[in-house]
């Protein structure tokens, strides 16, 4: 399309152009400012931070960061803590490896029980979300037996196999998870053929979350996941009435929206069945080529974009079943080399910059101050211990000395400083130009409150309105490192901000 455009016109746009450049230069070279509405309140919150917690070997008793990633959790004290044994380590994450014959079974708990009772004693007094996410191998139809390994420590990434449970009617799958949450709230269980089986465990499991991941796991369709999600549910019921349930568990959240159309509508449910919580996870992935100055947007871009997605799902939600809460139960980073980690079976030196730390911390503090607006119930970091060769930079614990790493330190610092109740305030329009610190004002039972996110790998300067003037202040940065958030004080109306610095402004 020819369009002739008037010298008025254009002149009238150059003006434009030059006016926009000007005012994102002078945004660019001036501090920014806090312009936080005190007298407005954009909502009430009713999110919970917290993080989800993955075992592997460095979890298990005798490891050397056994003690001090426990030690961590008990610490911590958050509510809604996910618990997920799964795929990699069979003999970890799945209770009967073998199918039963007429003369026996195989139901073992010797790996798994020690991680369990030990994350369990760790989170007492708190709510748990219990997600054995693996269904043995031999309930699915295979061409062969799975063959996995004998060494519980060992890990083996293709246990998953087979699309089509051998009971299309998904009771078998039921059984298998009525008994496994029997064995920890009943104090044991009767097998296929009869015999008991003695546990002595009568835990609470307040929350359970019914698979993990399936879109990728057996390919699953929405429908078989719905199926799937009512026979478990049933089978657990029978023997944990009170436990309720989070249903989906999506790593891509936005892959496939007729998950959440299907199952959020009750009609494709069995009558009775509850659709408590729904949850769906979030990974910034940078490429392979990127470093901190490439991290600084591409953590911050792609969390844009996974909330964009969330809004739909909320959208969703509200058409469908309005009552079903929400938890974002996994959100981190997983840095490519890690994949490549994956890959190759083997661990290489580390080489996570320091400050990676941060940035990754920092990005977790943006996902909680924007996933809070959007009413997200649960907002769960991941998670606990990652480690060369397993994750590493998932890892919330330090997997060199077992403290707790700046991922840990800042979901501290904001679990200890704002709670379901706080009233957020509003901000004052900022106009154009980028906004390199996230502003968020908290009115909290103890006063005014601030949680700053410097987004950017570089130091930034922050110009305090005048009630925040000498405020004092708590930051988890590099200077930190794995130590607790450092207590400090804004020098009078200016504060700065260390690069990907998450700092609590308590107004004097």
């Amino acid at each position: 399309m020819n369009m002739k455009v008037s010298s008025t016109t254009a002149a009238a746009l150059a003006g434009l152009s030059l006016a926009l450049a000007a005012c994102v230069a002078a945004s660019a070279q001036a501090p920014e400012q806090t312009q936080i509405d005190w007298n407005k309140v954009v909502l009430v919150s009713h999110s919970t931070p917290t993080l989800q917690v993955v075992t592997n070997p460095m979890l298990n008793p005798g490891s050397p960061i056994h003690d001090g990633s426990f030690a961590a959790l008990k610490a911590l004290g958050a509510d809604y803590v996910r618990y997920v044994p799964w795929l990699p380590y069979p003999k970890i994450a799945v209770a009967e490896l073998d199918a039963p014959t007429a003369e026996k079974t195989s139901w073992d708990f010797t790996y798994i029980d020690p991680v369990t009772k030990d994350f369990l004693a760790a989170t007492e007094g708190h709510s748990t979300i219990v997600n054995f996410s693996t269904i043995p191998a031999w309930m699915f139809k295979t061409d062969k037996p799975v063959k996995y390994p004998a060494d519980p420590n060992q890990v083996f990434w293709d246990y998953t196999q087979g699309t089509e449970l051998r009971d299309p009617s998904g009771k078998e799958v039921g059984d298998y998870f009525g008994r496994l949450v029997s064995w920890y709230t009943k104090g044991g269980f009767s097998d296929e053929n009869g015999k008991r089986h003695e546990s002595g465990y009568h835990y609470k499991l307040p929350y359970w979350e019914v698979l993990n991941e399936v879109e990728s796991e057996h390919h699953t369709t929405p429908e078989d996941y719905t199926k799937r999600y009512d026979a478990i549910v049933e089978g657990i019921r029978k023997v944990s009435p009170e436990t309720k349930f989070v249903g989906l568990a999506l790593g891509n959240a936005g892959g496939n929206p007729q998950f959440y159309e299907y199952f959020l509508n009750a009609k494709n449910h069995k009558a009775g069945v509850p659709l408590d919580y729904i949850s769906f996870h979030f990974y910034a992935m940078p490429g392979l080529d990127e470093s901190l100055d490439g991290w600084q947007h591409t953590f911050f871009n792609q969390a844009d974009g996974f909330l964009a997605t969330t809004r739909f799902i909320i959208a969703i939600r509200d058409r469908l079943s309005p009552a079903t809460k929400l938890d974002t139960d996994e959100l981190g980073v997983i840095l490519p080399t890690d994949l490549q980690e994956i890959a190759a079976s083997k661990a290489q030196p580390d080489h996570i910059p320091h400050r990676y730390w941060n940035a990754a911390g920092a990005l977790y503090g943006y996902l909680f101050v924007e996933l809070t607006k959007l009413g997200v119930d649960v907002i769960g970091e991941s998670q606990l211990v990652g480690y060369p060769s397993q994750f590493p930079s998932v890892s919330m614990i330090d997997y060199n000395n077992g403290k707790p790493n700046a991922r840990l330190r800042v979901l501290g610092l904001i679990k200890d400083n704002f709670h379901a109740g706080d009233k957020l305030a509003a901000n004052a329009e900022q106009g154009f130009g980028p906004t390199n610190i996230v502003v968020q004002g908290f009115l909290t039972p103890q006063g005014k409150k601030v949680l700053l996110i410097n987004k950017s790998n570089s130091e930034q300067t922050l110009k305090l309105q005048a009630e925040l003037a000498n405020g004092a202040t708590l930051t988890v940065d590099e200077q930190t490192g794995d130590e607790a958030p450092r207590a400090g004080e804004a020098e009078g109306a200016e504060l700065k901000l260390a690069p990907f610095a998450v700092t609590v402004l308590t107004a004097p």
